[in-house]
């Protein structure tokens, strides 16, 4: 029975990995390209939910306010691709990866000059409510993080594969220049997966927020994000979210079962694991690139 409850909250954490690892994802299906900011676009967008619903702050309803927050945190993103990435357009990934890693720095300073260093709780509807199924206790926050990101990864799913700006984008990904040729309009489709991601990296925020208290530096969460990301295969929405599950149960897991500092280590044990015996990813989706 404690297994149960380990593995069913370890799933609900897992899955806010995985919303952040979709952020990865989107932005890496559309241009190549990694966003080691994600983790402190999620701290950003979750400060700014917020700002916007306490009772001290905004006070908005909750699910408007939340909306809000990802609507602003869109047009950041959007913001950041056309202001700031696209004035290295041309340079070498390693250019994206150096100015990525220092917005996030910009990123936790903003949020800490304004909001402090100082633990905050997010005040949501479902605080304290749980589900009792047998003797297993599921917490409302747990179980509301678990459809959100089942819907959210399916929703996003359909749009790479149904959509013209979906398929624009992983056009755009496999050859830019071709796909300009064509009619592609490539620097707003950049932008737009940029502003979806600030919105994706918003719910995941709010949902962690719903399950603690949030502070700057809860940004670092991306690096288990990446490794997420990395597990399941980048390029791969759905191998995304399974990657952070899995780290999202073998990290309580660990801690109940094993001696101390591996639950820690986890994440990165099993990046390790994976990238000596599938490079690709446990979900890769493997393409020919056109050129």
């Amino acid at each position: 029975m404690e297994l149960i409850q380990l593995v069913i909250g370890g799933i609900a954490t897992g899955c806010i990995y995985g919303l952040v690892a979709l952020g990865f994802v989107l932005i890496y299906k559309a241009t190549e390209g990694v966003n080691f900011a994600q983790g402190d676009m999620m701290m950003l967008g979750a400060f700014i939910a917020l700002g916007l619903v306490n009772s001290e702050y905004g006070a908005l309803p909750f699910v408007p306010g939340v909306i809000l927050a990802a609507v602003i945190m869109g047009g950041v993103g959007y913001g950041v691709d056309r202001l700031v990435v696209r004035q290295i357009f041309g340079q070498p990934q390693f250019a994206l990866v150096i100015l990525t890693i220092a917005m996030g720095f910009v990123f936790r300073f903003v949020a800490g000059s304004i909001w402090g260093f100082t633990p905050l709780v997010l005040e949501t509807p479902f605080a304290g409510n749980t589900l009792h199924i047998g003797g297993i206790i599921i917490g409302y926050e747990d179980l509301t993080t678990i459809i959100v990101t089942a819907l959210l990864t399916l929703s996003l799913w359909a749009f790479f594969q149904f959509t013209k700006l979906g398929l624009a984008a992983q056009a755009a990904s496999q050859n830019q220049m071709a796909a300009y040729i064509v009619g592609v309009p490539v620097h707003r489709v950049n932008s737009i997966i940029w502003a979806l991601s600030g919105a994706v990296s918003t719910i995941a925020g709010v949902l962690y927020a719903s399950k603690g208290a949030i502070d700057p530096n809860i940004g670092l969460l991306g690096m288990k994000a990446f490794a997420a990301a990395v597990i399941g295969g980048f390029g791969s929405l759905p191998g995304a979210l399974l990657g952070g599950i899995l780290i999202g149960v073998v990290e309580p897991v660990a801690a109940r079962y094993l001696p101390g500092g591996f639950s820690q280590m986890s994440p990165y044990i099993i990046m390790l694991v994976v990238l000596v015996t599938r490079p690709n990813g446990l979900f890769a989706q493997i393409y020919a690139k056109k050129v």
